[in-house]
């Protein structure tokens, strides 16, 4: 007997988010919603109740999406509990800008006065923002791969993350992976930002995104829903700002917040094999500080932190609550996704 695929629904979702998350054309999936008495339209959304109806009968095994918190504990609340940085997942379409936005933000943000191009050591990084009203702000970045092959990486990189920010081309629209992205954040229940890159293309077409992201429940502010949707261009910079407002903007609202005196905790987002350095980790903390000297356990491996560093490869001492560091010292390579 085959085994049933698992497909987790929210609350309500629209037919053709329905038929896309099961890869069932919408006009099989509205005979079926006729069949059992329902009229409804490609646009339209259902319930829960039915959605699970009709996945089953495709097939699959229903779970309602899990309103408490994701995997990971995204506050910790105690007496000497501060707000931390939030930690922000770019995702997208593979072609459709999300590297030349995370280099056009990092490079912007990194002193001016440094000699020479920015080399990225990992695959996370903070930087340092100046907001419109001069507050001086720290915001941590996740990159996750563009490939359906690495769907099983970005589940991860949707549950360790406070905001996900989905990158659509303004020229070229919603596209599967950028569909299965969404999916991903939305069984995470992790609130979605939308960046339309390459605006100062002659080709782009903001009203027909957003057509396209309302048909898939995004419905943006500007046409009375509740999804920022942010107009940029990772070229130019043009927008990039305003993006990093919004994103201070909506994770404000989560109240996050950390124990930088806590038993240090983390989650695993790449690890490997040096050939001088031998296994290495690089590692989210969000609760606690870690440090040099500590004994650390990363899932089924250990050892002792010999050095730290951070995103530009310089040994730090510290690594407190949202901090992107890589460790050295384990005894082994430890697997993505271990605490």
């Amino acid at each position: 007997m085959s085994e049933l695929k698992k497909l987790i629904l929210p609350e309500t979702v629209s037919v053709r988010a329905l038929s896309d998350m099961m890869k069932i054309s919408p006009t099989e999936v509205i005979g079926k919603l006729i069949k059992n008495g329902v009229m409804a339209t490609i646009n339209q959304s259902i319930d829960l109740d039915t959605a699970s109806l009709i996945a089953e009968e495709f097939g699959f095994e229903v779970e309602e999406q899990n309103t408490s918190s994701s995997l990971v504990k995204k506050s910790t609340y105690s007496k000497n509990s501060t707000s931390r940085p939030p930690i922000v997942t770019i995702m997208g379409h593979v072609d459709h800008g999300k590297t030349s936005l995370l280099d056009y933000i990092r490079n912007s943000s990194v002193a001016k006065g440094e000699s020479g191009g920015i080399t990225q050591h990992i695959r996370a990084y903070q930087i340092d923002f100046t907001t419109s009203d001069k507050q001086k702000r720290k915001i941590s970045f996740i990159d996750t791969p563009g490939h359906e092959a690495f769907s099983a990486l970005r589940s991860h990189g949707a549950s360790i993350t406070d905001l996900v920010v989905l990158v659509v081309a303004a020229d070229d629209g919603v596209k599967p992976q950028t569909l299965e992205a969404l999916h991903l954040a939305r069984s995470a229940n992790v609130p979605v930002i939308v960046a339309v890159n390459k605006i100062d293309l002659p080709t782009a077409n903001l009203d027909k995104i957003k057509t396209q992201l309302s048909e898939n429940d995004l419905v943006s502010e500007e046409w009375g829903g509740k999804t920022v949707v942010v107009p940029i261009s990772a070229k130019t910079g043009e927008g990039v700002e305003h993006l990093l407002e919004m994103i201070l903007l909506t994770t404000d609202l989560l109240e996050l917040q950390a124990d930088p005196q806590a038993s240090p905790e983390g989650i695993v987002i790449e690890a490997n094999l040096d050939k001088q350095k031998g296994p290495i980790a690089t590692v989210m903390v969000y609760d606690g500080t870690l440090r040099t000297g500590q004994f650390v356990v990363a899932g089924k491996t250990y050892g002792r932190i010999r050095t730290l560093e951070d995103d530009l490869g310089q040994s730090i001492v510290t690594a407190g609550p949202a901090k992107p560091v890589v460790i050295l010292g384990l005894k082994e390579v430890p697997k993505f996704g271990d605490r």
